[in-house]
């Protein structure tokens, strides 16, 4: 079964955020961002799984259905049908929704309608294409939805990126390199020289990692980002602010699992290294 609990990694304040963000009945728009292969669909897919299928109207438009599930009307991108993300959501917002998933919202048309969709009452989750959760207030002007807009519908915003796992059978304590300590202790605050690696078996094909893990970062749209939001401050002061209000950013995410022995510094920072 798909579910979110499903999702190891997907834990503490993250997980209690998105779950609230999906209970509300009221029109709001709820995002996901990350790099392509970074596990978007699959979570936006444990997130409709999660939810009353019977006793709400779950239409969604995929380019495309990776997935097919029971009791949710899910309908395909077909350019040579004209069936597009804005039309398929023109014509999905006559048919008495109560939820809508858009698959991604890539141009100006569907980010407006999306907007209108949450305005008037819909729960919308969707994916959007922006370097982190900041990002997307950024990526939704220049699609150019007005930000007011984009303060009254956008509830929260959700990144992530995957990591591989350590594998289970080759992996043991050994002594990291100094910018990987330098890293750790800069979102930990703690100092440790030696992390749990994978030398490589025949478990992991000699590569050192047997499968992967989502790291993670929640962006709640607190009264103070949406006043920002308004305003149209940069996406790194929105960040910041969300800092300050106690968001856990991927790279602390990430080395939470490190301290875990679930993958490595360096994964870590290959894969969520921001420049901050």
């Amino acid at each position: 079964m798909l579910e979110i609990s499903n999702i190891d990694s997907f834990y503490g304040k993250a997980q209690a955020l998105w779950d609230i963000s999906l209970s509300i009945d009221e029109g709001e728009i709820v995002a996901l961002v990350g790099s392509n292969g970074a596990g978007k669909t699959t979570t936006l897919y444990a997130s409709i799984n999660s939810l009353d299928c019977l006793g709400r109207n779950i239409i969604t438009i995929e380019d495309p259905a990776e997935y097919r599930f029971k009791d949710i009307n899910q309908i395909q991108v077909n350019l040579q049908a004209g069936i597009t993300f804005a039309s398929g959501l023109r014509s999905i917002l006559r048919l008495d929704p109560d939820i809508i998933m858009v698959g991604e919202i890539r141009d100006a048309e569907t980010a407006n309608i999306a907007v209108q969709a949450a305005l008037t009452g819909h729960l919308m989750l969707s994916s959007v294409h922006a370097s982190d959760s900041s990002g997307v207030v950024s990526r939704l002007i220049d699609l150019k939805v007005e930000p007011f807009l984009i303060a009254s519908a956008v509830i929260g915003v959700i990144g992530q990126r995957m990591v591989r796992r350590v594998c289970r059978d080759c992996g043991h304590p050994i002594e990291a390199p100094l910018i990987e300590q330098m890293a750790y202790e800069k979102e930990m605050g703690e100092k440790r020289t030696e992390f749990i690696y994978g030398t490589g078996c025949k478990s992991c094909a000699y590569t050192g990692y047997t499968g992967r893990v989502g790291i993670f970062e929640f962006l709640a749209m607190s009264d103070t980002i949406r006043t920002m939001v308004t305003s149209v401050v940069s996406s790194s002061e929105i960040r910041a602010q969300a800092l300050k209000e106690g968001m856990v950013t991927m790279m602390k995410d990430g080395m939470r699992k490190v301290k875990e022995g679930i993958t490595t510094p360096s994964e870590v920072l290959r894969n969520a290294y921001s420049g901050e």
